[in-house]
């Protein structure tokens, strides 16, 4: 009886040390991950801007700002008046704005003049949304990213562009034309209001959620490995005990 207790823990005690310390040398272990961590745990760990952003529809547009680079994500698109467009910044060390300008002027907001409202602006943002509503389809929307040099490297976008003369390609050379010369603006905060496209409120808190990582994952499967192996642990101590009494 002794001899098979004592085999049985020869037997067991390494498989229970590597499922509550974790095996090193197992690339597929999801245990200890802060002192062997594995390619697809630190990738999971990180969930791309993408995954924070819903989907689009028919009555609401998701564009997402910065993600990936000086560009906005759909940067030309079309939307019919009653259309909801939501901008989500990414968070993170730069920030970026959408702020409503011309095609004649694409990197200078687009301030009142003559009877008509001045454009819509988010201000420099980071880690919020801002949305706008098309008050009125027949007439393009132009916007484009106010930190300094974004825009004349290309960070603009448009809404209801028409297809040929004014085009978005042309905007967009436009504006990359400029390019050092852009002329810098001011931080003077957001601004409601706008021409073709209204936005009733500035920006606020993130509401898109992104999908829960790998990490939550493997950090309860650990926790379920060390219940099991501390109870192991305590079976086979109990029947030490009984053998040696």
């Amino acid at each position: 009886m002794k001899f098979s207790l004592a085999l049985a823990a020869a037997l067991f005690l390494p498989v229970l040390v590597n499922a509550q310390y974790g095996d090193p040398t197992s690339a597929s272990s999801d245990t200890n991950t802060d002192t062997y961590p594995t390619s697809s745990t630190a990738a999971a760990a990180a969930p791309s801007s993408s995954s924070a952003v819903p989907p689009s529809n028919s009555t609401h547009i998701n564009v997402q700002v910065g993600a990936g680079g000086l560009v906005y994500s759909p940067s030309n698109f079309t939307a019919s008046n009653g259309t909801t467009v939501t901008f989500f910044f990414p968070s993170g060390s730069i920030s970026h704005s959408v702020t409503e300008g011309s095609f004649a002027n694409p990197c200078v907001y687009l301030a009142a003049a003559g009877g008509n409202p001045a454009g819509f602006d988010s201000d420099l943002q980071a880690g919020k949304e801002f949305t706008i509503q098309i008050t009125n389809d027949q007439e393009p929307v132009w916007f484009f990213c106010k930190n300094t040099g974004h825009c004349g490297l290309g960070m603009v976008g448009a809404i209801n562009a028409p297809t040929t003369g004014n085009t978005y390609a042309a905007f967009v050379a436009a504006a990359k034309a400029l390019g050092a010369n852009e002329v810098p603006l001011s931080d003077t905060g957001p601004v409601t209001g706008g021409v073709g496209a209204v936005a009733t409120a500035t920006p606020g808190p993130t509401t898109g959620t992104a999908s829960p990582s790998s990490t939550t994952t493997s950090s309860s499967s650990s926790a379920a490995s060390h219940l099991v192996a501390n109870g192991l642990f305590a079976l086979l101590a109990a029947a030490f005990g009984m053998t040696l009494a």
